[in-house]
């Protein structure tokens, strides 16, 4: 596994951009009665970089983004309920890839949402030792739906527009002075 200085910039950029939309997002008022639900705008990055890293670039990237972000927010506590969210979203959002198309990313996002939410209520139930938490999942379900459509359709925005990009060449900013 070699990584160019190049690649490696553009992971550090993008974990660093999911962690300001992170704690940004952490200054959003809760509008919702039921405790937990958020759009998770940070997954954002990781919706696009399944489709446009490796599984192990994108797996360090969402690694870091929890890791630092429950630091940053001061609840090192979260990082389990994170990360298990976070892994059985990224695990499911990478085997979706292989027969979802790239122009229907949001439908990856949205049943990765739902994974994300089924993850940390799978954990809130170990740590807890009780189903009684099991009945947010209904909440929790469509609530995923909608903020991982939201997030999957901001996700293809940016995977379209750097793609064209991309595709144009190189612009005169890129072009040796």
């Amino acid at each position: 596994m070699k990584i160019t200085t190049k690649r490696l910039t553009e992971l550090s950029l993008l974990t660093a951009i999911a962690l300001i939309i992170f704690v940004v997002e952490l200054q959003i008022p809760n509008l919702s009665p039921v405790a937990g639900i958020k759009l998770g705008l940070a997954n954002i990055v990781t919706v696009y970089g399944v489709y446009r890293y490796k599984w192990w670039e994108i797996s360090l990237i969402l690694l870091a983004r929890i890791v630092l972000g429950s630091f940053f927010c001061g609840n090192p506590s979260a990082i389990l309920y994170s990360l298990s969210g976070g892994a059985l979203c990224l695990l499911g959002m990478l085997l979706l890839k292989k027969i979802i198309p790239q122009n229907r990313l949001w439908i990856c996002s949205v049943l990765g949402a739902v994974l994300h939410n089924a993850g940390q209520i799978a954990m809130a139930v170990l740590l807890m030792q009780t189903f009684a938490v099991a009945a947010y999942l209904p909440f929790l379900t469509v609530s995923g739906c909608i903020a991982g459509a939201f997030t999957g359709m901001c996700g293809q925005l940016l995977l379209n527009r750097l793609e064209k990009r991309t595709k144009a060449g190189k612009t005169k900013e890129d072009q040796p002075k």
